[in-house]
């Protein structure tokens, strides 16, 4: 302990680190600082006077930078002046400089990489994030606060990244699936805090954007659905697919062969993405096993309770599940099978191109969500349970974007 008190005694307040958004609990020296106070250089100030005049000057300098009117607005007290303070009526305002949360002053302190040095460069933070701009990152962080600025970390507390970094951190993991070496890197923090950052945030950002009622009405369904939609399709309520997301080969056996996927030929997780004849993504079910078919996630979603009697369900020829939304009166729109027949009706062909030539939307939708590299590349273990979380996440971030729908 004694030597600690010693060593942080030959340096000065500047060549700490100053970090913001949690109170300080220890000191960080900055990169690449030496010891400079000894007891030759130390210079002693010669008179009291001259301690009292430094203060004065200090004491001004911070009140012309709270208030800088106050020289015009209030006169001087003489030097006689004597002020009670049991006189004074109203709360006593402390002017001890305290650390406070603020979301928006960002960047590392010795990073390469922070929201700071991208908020004049929209191709970045499009690059890097898949968001158009500044502004529209800062709107997905306003819909996260002020609950960001009290997380409970899945690890230790992190204090040296601020709120727009971690952020900024989970949205390129997302969008680059980037290592957690070159991210820490980058940011110039430890790869441990980087994995701590990414799993809390996932895990933050589900818990906040799964209270948001998606499910858009059928009066707005209607009022956002493009012409093509309304003279073709006009009860359309969603548009569903699904969609696989590779893994890394479980070593457990029963694991290999429930997320063994005969379409893709390899391990995955499955899951159904719904959307809006407008574009907007409006259903996210859980993620399977990818042996899973289309009608047992069917069958283990809500769409069934979701959908109103006269709506309509546009999918692929997989979704062969009519018999369990007839009882509710709700149709299930998908191309016509040509099992057991030579050919189709002419009229039923041009009505299945017609359908084919809408249902591709939803494949659309769904590439834009994989533009989030973490949703092609093989899901590591680690992030196998996460899984789930992380496509709502992705979807989400999307529903920010521009819609792709014209």
């Amino acid at each position: 302990m004694y030597s600690k008190v010693i060593c942080i005694n030959l340096y000065y307040f500047s060549q700490f680190l100053l970090f913001t958004g949690h109170p300080q609990i220890c000191k960080f020296l900055k990169k690449g600082t030496v010891p400079s106070i000894f007891p030759w250089s130390t210079q002693v100030s010669t008179t009291p006077t001259s301690r009292t005049s430094r203060y004065m000057k200090r004491s001004r300098r911070i009140l012309d930078f709270i208030q800088p009117s106050v020289e015009e607005s209030v006169p001087e007290p003489s030097s006689s002046a004597e002020i009670e303070i049991s006189t004074i009526e109203g709360p006593i305002e402390d002017f001890t400089p305290k650390t406070v949360s603020v979301s928006t002053q960002c960047g590392s302190s010795f990073g390469i990489l922070s929201l700071e040095a991208m908020r004049g460069n929209p191709q970045a933070i499009h690059f890097y994030t898949g968001l158009e701009k500044y502004e529209k990152f800062m709107l997905v962080l306003d819909t996260l606060s002020p609950m960001c600025n009290n997380l409970n970390y899945r690890g230790s507390k992190v204090i040296n990244v601020c709120i727009g970094d971690q952020l900024l951190i989970t949205l390129i993991k997302l969008r680059r699936y980037m290592p957690d070496f070159e991210l820490a890197f980058l940011f110039g923090i430890s790869q441990t805090t980087v994995a701590n950052i990414f799993v809390t945030w996932i895990n933050f950002m589900y818990e906040i954007w799964s209270l948001i009622n998606i499910w858009p009405s059928k009066e707005l369904v209607q009022y956002y659905m493009p012409e093509s939609f309304k003279r073709g399709f006009p009860n359309t309520r969603i548009i569903v697919d699904t969609t696989e997301i590779p893994i890394t080969r479980p070593g457990n056996p029963v694991a290999q062969q429930v997320t063994f996927s005969s379409y893709k030929h390899q391990n995955t997780v499955k899951a159904m993405i719904g959307a809006t004849p407008g574009g907007l993504i409006s259903y996210v079910s859980e993620c399977y096993g990818g042996s899973v078919s289309d009608r047992q996630i069917i069958e283990r979603s809500k769409l069934i309770n979701m959908c109103d009697s006269g709506d309509s369900i546009m999918a692929d020829r997989g979704f062969n599940v009519q018999d369990i939304f007839a009882s509710r009166d709700i149709t299930i729109n998908i191309p016509m099978f040509l099992k057991g027949k030579t050919q189709l009706p002419g009229v039923r062909i041009i009505q299945d191109r017609k359908l084919a030539s809408k249902r591709v939307h939803i494949e659309r939708i769904i590439g834009l969500a994989k533009s989030y590299k973490i949703l092609k590349s093989e899901l590591s273990p680690y992030y196998v349970p996460l899984a789930s979380r992380i496509l709502f996440v992705c979807a989400m971030a999307c529903n920010f974007r521009e819609s792709i729908m014209k």
